[in-house]
């Protein structure tokens, strides 16, 4: 039976008045434990000793006269994580005390758009998606609801050399919003305006704040969308009877459309709290659409950013294409919340196909499966998305959902035009997936079958979660190069079956991107090393293939100690370069992205 397995996000609570912020919170009692893997506890369990530490704290520091809240030092570089052969899943971080005016100036324009509340800090900086840890929490949690507001908290954390984490939808997977040395995480939920949109050229400006989901609900009605497709957090509630505690409703509550819905046994919550324009710049996501459209970098156009200094850059016009200067909107791109805070995009939209087709079709091994991938592309046949889910994977969709599926790796198609286009391509991929001994090919072009079939896809991950609902996992990708797509899952499948472990791969195979789901007990610390054994060998393989050590899930602490091997030690020490002209005080998302053993 299929659990709610994620902490499905809740209504922001509301956040401590501006007498309360004095109260030193940051104390050795309340920190989260810096055990590899704890299970995640639901916060309506957590709420009761959290607030009794809260208080003890607050009356140990009244009586010794203490009015300091505890942050990061600047020596950051000697206590991070994820250099150069780190198997340490848990980031640990220095903290120092930072003077009591730096609450004060930030409380003075951001009234109760703060909050010092433990639950939220630990709330903010524990990933909800991802299985890396820290040891502590960010000190201050702010909601800045306008360029302006952000420029002003930047540069007060610049002024008191307080660290900043940016914070979009919390979906990233490798450790990003982690906050290892406190200070300020900057969650950019209230910043979610939708300020133009040029139909006739098609594009649209957006504040960070605003989901994927959610733009293209908007941009609809005009016949466009915003293609790429970093995938639904969608939670999945079969026969589940949830238990409400201290009064508060169990309730389905996204950050950007600022709506709650109860949660009803036996239902599916679509279109949940998911990635946000700015964390999609921030991570240069993709997805499945990825094969067509190109990825972030391919689809913003310019953007603004708030540096460490607290100046404000606009990296370019609305104009498609500039050769004026440095490409500063790449350089933002991917910096992942090291370089500087996302205050608005320019993206580039398309037009809504007036017809698709989504076909699927079966095979005896996933090379087989890979290979039609690969002769697809070479064939020049304009697909919009071509999926490959392994054996694993069915079975877990088949278990989770009552499904009858063949349990045989499985390529799912999607192809766009006209109607007669889209199915002169089904009718070609066919006759491929037939000389690579492909069976059972089926295709449908009614919009209710269409979504059915895609649901199978969409809903893998929690799928897999049913078969171990105990467990966390490891979710993990790398991308080589198309023609070497076929030789590297199959290499990394052999090893994978041959773990005790479950594991299940699924690929974005029209441009070589492909995902290991690792489940392990997160008490058993055998089956965390053994998780992490697969995950360091599916990345060197991909990386003797010349591929790269993640093709779309980004950086952040979790591989960081492949970079050096991947991009080799000169380009990192350019990437280091950059990021101290820009940030001498190290205070925008330390500890993240570049390797710590690299020296200038």
């Amino acid at each position: 039976m299929a659990t709610s397995l994620l902490r499905l996000s809740r209504p922001r609570r509301a956040l401590l008045p501006i007498s309360s912020l004095r109260l030193p919170l940051s104390t050795q009692s309340h920190a989260p434990s810096p055990s590899p893997s704890p299970s995640p506890t639901p916060s309506s369990a957590r709420r009761l000793p959290h607030f009794l530490s809260f208080l003890a704290a607050a009356a140990a520091a009244a009586a010794t006269g203490g009015a300091t809240v505890a942050l990061c030092d600047s020596g950051l570089d000697h206590h991070r994580v994820g250099g150069k052969d780190s198997t340490d899943l848990v980031v640990r971080g220095e903290r120092k005390l930072v003077p009591q005016e730096f609450i004060d100036e930030l409380a003075s324009f951001l009234g109760d758009n703060m909050t010092l509340d433990y639950e939220e800090r630990s709330f903010h900086g524990t990933p909800q998606n991802s299985f890396h840890k820290a040891v502590n929490v960010p000190d201050v949690v702010v909601f800045p609801s306008s360029q302006d507001e952000v420029q002003k908290i930047v540069m007060a954390c610049n002024k008191y050399k307080v660290p900043i984490v940016p914070y979009g939808g919390a979906t990233s997977l490798e450790g990003h919003t982690l906050a290892p040395h406190g200070g300020v995480c900057i969650d950019i939920s209230l910043m979610k305006k939708i300020k133009s949109l040029n139909v006739e050229d098609m594009d649209v400006v957006v504040e960070p704040g605003v989901g994927w989901i959610e733009l293209n609900e908007y941009l609809k009605p005009y016949g466009l969308f915003f293609p790429l497709d970093p995938g639904k957090n969608l939670a999945i509630v079969i026969k589940s009877i949830f238990t409400c505690v201290d009064g508060f409703k169990c309730m389905f509550s996204s950050h950007y459309h600022s709506l709650e819905t109860s949660i009803e046994p036996s239902s599916y919550l679509e279109d949940g709290p998911g990635a946000t324009i700015g964390g999609m710049c921030a991570t240069r996501c993709s997805g499945s659409l990825a094969v067509r459209y190109g990825t972030m970098r391919d689809n913003v156009i310019n953007l603004q950013a708030v540096l460490p200094n607290g100046d404000v850059v606009k990296t370019g016009s609305r104009a498609r294409k500039s050769a004026a200067g440095y490409d500063l909107t790449r350089l933002i791109i991917g910096s992942e919340g090291t370089l500087g805070v996302i205050t608005e995009v320019t993206l580039r939209l398309q037009k809504l196909p007036s017809h698709s087709v989504v076909a699927m079709c079966n095979f005896k091994t996933i090379k087989d499966a890979a290979d039609v991938a690969i002769a697809t592309m070479l064939s020049g046949i304009q697909v919009s998305r071509v999926e490959l889910l392994d054996e694993v994977q069915i079975k877990a969709i088949n278990m989770a959902n009552g499904k009858n599926l063949p349990e045989v790796p499985t390529l799912m198609f999607e192809f766009i035009g006209t109607e007669a286009y889209a199915l002169e391509q089904t009718l070609l991929v066919q006759k491929i997936a037939n000389k690579h001994h492909g069976s059972g090919f089926v295709f449908v072009e009614e919009p209710d079958a269409k979504a059915e079939l895609w649901k199978i896809r969409k809903e893998a991950l929690w799928a897999g979660f049913a078969m171990k609902p105990d467990h966390e996992a490891m979710i993990t990708d790398v991308c080589v190069p198309l023609s070497r797509l076929a030789e590297c899952i199959s290499t990394s499948k052999r090893l994978l079956d041959a773990s005790p472990l479950t594991c299940l791969v699924i690929a974005h195979a029209g441009d070589g991107n492909f995902h290991t789901i690792i489940l392990f007990d997160p008490s058993q610390d055998d089956q965390r090393k053994e998780a992490e054994r697969l995950n360091h060998f599916m990345v060197h393989t991909a990386l003797s293939m010349e591929g790269t050590c993640t093709g779309e899930h980004g950086v952040g602490t979790g591989k960081m100690k492949y970079l050096e091997k991947e991009l080799g030690i000169e380009s990192l020490r350019t990437m280091k370069r950059i990021k101290a002209a820009l940030d001498p005080n190290n205070i925008m998302n330390p500890g993240k992205l570049i390797p710590p053993h690299v020296c200038i």
